[in-house]
C-alpha cells in the first residue's frame, strides 16, 4: 500500500503531494509555489506577505458567519537529516515506507514536522460537508531554524480569535505551552600552522546516533556525537599532544547531533596507544548507552598527512571547552511532572573557509530568566576558552492557559470521539504559538496532532490510525466552534 492509499484518504493525498516538493527550512519556494497552485486550483482566496508565508481563507457555512474565525496553523518547512550525505533535499523528493502502522521515508527525515499539518489544514479548506466558520489557514517559512515567519508575520495574516497550532506529535493529548529558547554562537579564530611530519594522522569518525529533537527528546539521554567527540579528543590530548587539521559535528540547532568526526594526529610512536585508546573508549560507550544507542558507530582510519593543522593554543581550547560545555536536561519543571524546564544542545561545530571554528548551541526554558541563565554559563564556558559569543534574538515560551475555551473545546471532542480525556500538556521544544500570543494577545490557542516519532532524525515515522484520530478531532472541533455566537 502508498501513502496516499491511507485513511483518511484526503489527507494523506495531500500528503504524498507535499512530500513531492522540496522544502528545507530557508529554500521554501517550492512549497510556497506549491500552496498558492493549490489555493488557485480550488478557488481559495490566498494571499503571501513580504517574509512568505502563505494565508488561505474559507467563508464560513451558511448561517455560522458570526462563530469565532479560526485560524488553523503550521510551517512549510522541515528538517533535513539523511543517513546518505549526498541526498539534494532542495531537488530531490522524499521517498515514503508504510511500515506496518507506520509511515516513514527511506533513509532520510519524513518532513511529517509539519507536513501533516499543512496536509490537514488544506484536506479542512477543502472538505465540501465540514460545517464551519470562518476559517483560515496560515503557513508559515523557516520554522525550523529562526522561526523567521512568526517573527516577521505580515498585517492581517492573524485575523481571528482562536488558533489551532497543528505542529505537535502526541496523540490524544493537546499543548497549551512550550518553551522559550535562544541560541549562542561561539567563534574561534585560529592560525593554521604545518602539521607536524613525525606524526600519524587518524580520522575517528562517530556516526549513526539516533539523534532527534532538542527538545521533544532531550530527555531521553540519547548520544551527542559532539559530545564523545570532545570526550576522546580530551582524553587524548591529557596523555598525548595531539593536532586537529579538521573537525565537524552535528547539523542543525534543533537536532541532536547524529554523527562527528576529527582528523588528528599524534607523535609516530604513540600510533598503536591511540588504537588502544580509541577500543577502550568504545567498550564504554557501548556500556554506557545499551539499550539507548543500538546503531552507533565509532571507529578509526589513517589518513594522509594533512596540509595544515590548527594551531596548538587554540586545539587546546577547543577541546576543552568542547568537552565542558553543557548538554542535555538542566532541569525539570516544578509545574508539570516529568515535563523538562531548561535544556541545552551542544548542535554543531563547523570549521569555515576564513580560519574559524563555529560551535553552534541551542538553549531552551519555560522560565525566561533560567533560559537566559543557562545561555550564560555556555557563553562563560567558551568565552574562557577565547571564543567570541553570541546570542541571537530568543523567541518567548507560551504560559499555559488552563482555563482557555478553545482546549475545552477541543478535549471534549476528543473525549467525544474516542471515550479518553486527552492529557493536557505543555511541550519542552518550541512552537510560534508564544510568538503570535507575544503579538496578538488576545488569541485563544491550542496545539494538537498525530504521534510522531523521532523527529528531525532519519528514523522520523509517523502513526497512521493516529492521523486519523486526528484529523477527526479536528473536524469536530471546528463543528463545535461552528455553533458558538460571537
Amino acid at each position: 500500500m502508498t501513502v496516499k492509499e491511507l485513511e483518511p484518504k484526503r489527507v494523506f493525498e495531500i500528503f504524498d503531494e507535499i512530500t513531492k516538493v522540496p522544502r528545507p527550512s530557508k529554500k521554501e519556494e517550492k512549497i510556497r509555489q506549491y500552496l498558492i497552485d493549490f489555493a488557485k486550483k480550488n478557488n481559495i482566496e490566498c494571499k503571501t506577505d513580504k517574509i512568505g508565508n502563505v494565508l488561505m481563507t474559507k467563508p464560513a457555512t451558511p448561517g455560522h458567519e458570526n462563530a469565532p474565525k479560526v485560524i488553523l496553523q503550521g510551517h512549510m518547512d522541515m528538517v533535513c537529516e539523511s543517513n546518505d550525505k549526498s541526498f539534494d533535499f532542495e531537488n530531490n523528493p522524499i521517498t515514503t515506507i508504510v511500515d506496518g502502522e507506520w509511515v516513514r521515508a527511506n533513509g532520510t527525515t519524513l518532513g511529517a514536522d509539519n507536513g501533516i499539518g499543512v496536509a490537514a489544514s488544506l484536506a479542512i479548506l477543502t472538505d465540501p460537508d465540514l460545517v464551519h466558520g470562518p476559517i483560515s489557514a496560515l503557513f508559515t517559512v523557516d520554522e525550523e531554524t529562526g522561526l523567521t515567519g512568526a517573527y516577521n508575520i505580515g498585517d492581517g495574516m492573524l485575523d481571528g480569535d482562536i488558533l489551532l497550532n497543528l505542529d505537535s506529535e502526541d496523540d490524544a493529548e493537546i499543548f497549551v505551552g512550550c518553551a522559550g529558547g535562544v541560541d549562542t554562537t561561539c567563534t574561534f579564530t585560529y592560525n593554521r600552522s604545518f602539521a607536524p611530519k613525525d606524526f600519524t594522522y587518524f580520522k575517528i569518525d562517530i556516526s549513526k546516533g539516533q539523534g532527534g529533537h532538542s527538545g521533544g527528546d532531550i530527555h531521553l539521554g540519547r548520544a551527542n556525537a559532539n559530545k564523545l567527540l570532545a570526550r576522546f579528543l580530551f582524553d587524548l590530548s591529557r596523555k598525548h599532544e595531539v593536532s586537529i587539521s579538521e573537525i565537524d559535528g552535528g547539523n542543525l540547532r534543533n537536532a541532536i547531533p547524529r554523527a562527528a568526526h576529527a582528523i588528528v594526529g599524534v607523535h609516530t610512536s604513540n600510533k598503536e596507544k591511540v588504537r588502544v585508546a580509541l577500543n577502550n573508549f568504545i567498550a564504554d560507550v557501548e556500556n554506557e548507552y545499551k539499550g539507548v544507542e543500538p546503531t552507533l558507530e565509532i571507529s578509526m582510519e589513517s589518513v594522509d598527512v594533512p596540509e595544515f593543522c590548527v594551531d596548538s593554543d587554540t586545539t587546546r581550547n577547543l577541546i576543552l571547552s568542547l568537552y565542558c560545555a553543557p548538554h542535555g536536561v538542566i532541569s525539570m519543571s516544578r509545574d508539570l511532572e516529568g515535563l523538562v524546564e531548561t535544556s541545552t544542545n551542544l548542535a554543531s561545530v563547523k570549521m569555515t573557509g576564513n580560519n574559524e571554528i563555529v560551535v553552534t548551541t541551542s538553549q531552551r526554558s519555560s522560565v525566561e530568566s533560567r533560559k537566559w541563565d543557562i545561555a550564560n554559563q555556555v557563553e562563560a564556558v567558551f568565552t574562557l576558552a577565547g571564543a567570541k559569543v553570541s546570542h541571537g534574538d530568543g523567541y518567548p515560551g507560551w504560559q499555559p492557559n488552563l482555563n482557555s475555551p478553545i482546549m475545552k473545546i477541543a478535549s471534549e471532542a476528543y473525549k467525544e470521539l474516542f471515550g479518553i480525556t486527552p492529557a493536557i500538556k505543555a511541550i519542552h521544544a518550541g512552537l510560534e504559538c508564544g510568538l503570535f500570543l507575544e503579538k496578538y494577545p488576545h488569541l485563544d490557542m491550542v496545539s494538537f496532532g498525530p504521534t510522531l516519532r523521532d523527529v528531525h532524525s532519519p528514523a522520523e515515522r509517523m502513526h497512521i490510525p493516529a492521523v486519523k484520530r486526528f484529523y477527526e478531532q479536528l473536524k469536530l472541533t471546528l463543528e463545535k466552534v461552528a455553533d458558538i455566537k460571537k
